[in-house]
């Protein structure tokens, strides 16, 4: 039986990331180095694991066989740092967070700081995609998102309700025909998400307003937040987010408002993690707070 467990766990990268350099990443080892070691591994199990193609590694049966086992030992290897003795109060080590970029902008850099401030050795990442994070593939040790999952091996907390509004800068507001009602809106211009990259259906913001057409579009909330700050168009932007934009302002408050909610979702195997624990719990105190901080700003 192979019990190399490093070799294993560059197995799990390059069979999660199908390519050598988006395991080096994930690593932080070159792609050269964990090629060498790839082909180690083969040669050890006599086994061809991946087949090589110009669109990446993909796994043979062999490989597939190996992964349902490499990801057994994962788990097991988990579970036992988790039931190691706390012997400090603080937090060490590396924890990335996987986040919708409109909290990873406004919210989680100053909650993480505030949380690193108290955990001095601690090793915080933030990585913001406009999309859903594969906590099974490892890509991140935690994720925010604005809807609960109903699939996976997972854990769901709701952290807090947050609510958005339309927006735009006065420099539009001065030079455009007032805004009285939600039908004065088809005389302005639109900024929101691209119809079909929109990745979850709570952030289909216009789509609840009934308006299908978005003159200027963009996957990231922060393009769109610049381009309602820049007098490019009316908006929906979160509540949280208006004070970082001075001359901006929320219009129609009393007709139009949004509510949604963020979840904390982590992976079933982390749930006796202490680690991970103390620091969900930390993470969701300060968002909440932060959330209540700035809406109450807005």
């Amino acid at each position: 039986m192979y019990t190399n467990w490093d070799d294993l766990r560059l197995f799990l990268a390059v069979a999660r990331e199908e390519t050598l350099s988006g395991a080096g990443k994930v690593l932080r080892l070159d792609p050269a180095t964990v090629g060498r070691r790839m082909q180690r591994l083969e040669a050890a199990l006599q086994a061809t694991l991946f087949a090589k193609s110009p669109q990446g590694y993909s796994l043979t049966d062999a490989g597939a066989a190996l992964l349902s086992r490499a990801e057994t030992a994962e788990r097991a290897m988990r579970s036992a740092i988790a039931e190691l003795p706390d012997t400090t109060d603080r937090l060490t080590g590396q924890i990335r967070i996987g986040a919708p970029d409109g909290s990873a902008n406004y919210l989680l850099p100053q909650v993480c700081a505030a949380i690193s401030d108290d955990n001095p050795d601690l090793d915080i990442q933030i990585v913001a995609l406009p999309r859903v994070f594969n906590l099974s593939r490892r890509e991140a040790d935690m994720a925010i998102a604005v809807s609960a999952p109903t699939a996976g091996r997972l854990v769901v907390q709701k952290i807090t309700e947050y609510h958005l509004h339309l927006a735009a800068s006065e420099a539009y507001l001065a030079a455009h025909p007032p805004i009285q009602s939600a039908s004065d809106l088809k005389h302005h211009r639109l900024v929101g998400y691209i119809p079909d990259m929109i990745f979850d259906r709570e952030l289909d913001y216009l789509g609840d307003l009934g308006i299908t057409r978005v003159p200027l579009a963009s996957n990231s909330v922060s393009v769109q937040i610049n381009w309602i700050r820049q007098g490019g168009g009316v908006g929906v932007a979160h509540d949280f987010s208006i004070p970082a934009m001075p001359g901006v302002r929320r219009i129609l408050i009393d007709q139009i408002s949004l509510t949604r909610a963020f979840y904390l979702i982590r992976h079933t195997d982390d749930q006796r993690n202490p680690r991970l624990s103390r620091f969900a719990q930390a993470l969701s105190t300060g968002l909440r707070a932060e959330v209540a901080r700035l809406e109450g700003l807005a």
